[in-house]
């Protein structure tokens, strides 16, 4: 996978192909708990939000590679969306079997993720900087709604990004995928999760 996408100018599609890959297993989550629901078996709405929201953020990172042109090319675009189409299968299959096994699965990915946007951010940080923001991420970060934004953030910190460049919005991205991490880590050990808009936070909202 990093092989296919190395090169200087190889960077957006690596990160939009990364993007579409990471939307699903939140899906996979979110069938499997409808099933559950639909079978009358388990109901745990806020896992339902907490996973729906994380999708939510991980389409607005996928929308801001798009405007990058990280999916200009055909092939890329075929790449990422068959090896998605594939771990949405995998993910399913092991949510039914063992939910924790599947977090732990994704916790890697987000760590993974993590990792590459930090390095990305270290090695090119006066060009970022030199960059405007993508209006996908003014509009997400800056004038949409943050309910949504909030709810993966389970750890209860009120974040608010600055974006004033493409530096700017890397961290941000880079941010979400460590969030991402530390809700994969609780979902392992915890049947509850934390969230800012159900009073469970001591964190002035307003």
């Amino acid at each position: 996978f990093d092989t296919f996408f190395a090169g200087e100018d190889r960077a957006y599609a690596r990160f939009y192909a990364l993007e579409t890959i990471a939307r699903v297993p939140y899906f996979s989550y979110l069938s499997v708990l409808h099933l559950y629901e639909t079978l009358g078996r388990w109901r745990r709405a806020k896992y339902l939000k907490l996973h729906f929201a994380e999708s939510w953020n991980e389409l607005h990172h996928l929308l801001i590679m798009e405007e990058l042109g990280g999916n200009d090319r055909f092939l890329d675009r075929f790449l990422a969306q068959h090896i998605a189409f594939g771990y949405y299968g995998v993910v399913i299959l092991s949510y039914l079997i063992n939910p924790i096994f599947a977090y732990n699965l994704n916790q890697d990915v987000e760590e993974h993720a993590f990792s590459t946007y930090d390095e990305y951010l270290r090695e090119n940080e006066e060009m970022l900087k030199g960059q405007p923001a993508p209006q996908a991420a003014i509009d997400y970060y800056i004038e949409g709604d943050m309910y949504m934004f909030d709810e993966f953030q389970t750890t209860c910190e009120m974040r608010r990004p600055k974006i004033e460049n493409l530096y700017d919005v890397f961290v941000a991205i880079r941010d979400d995928e460590a969030a991402h991490v530390e809700t994969m880590k609780v979902l392992q050990t915890e049947l509850d999760v934390a969230s800012i808009h159900d009073g469970e936070c001591e964190v002035d909202i307003f």
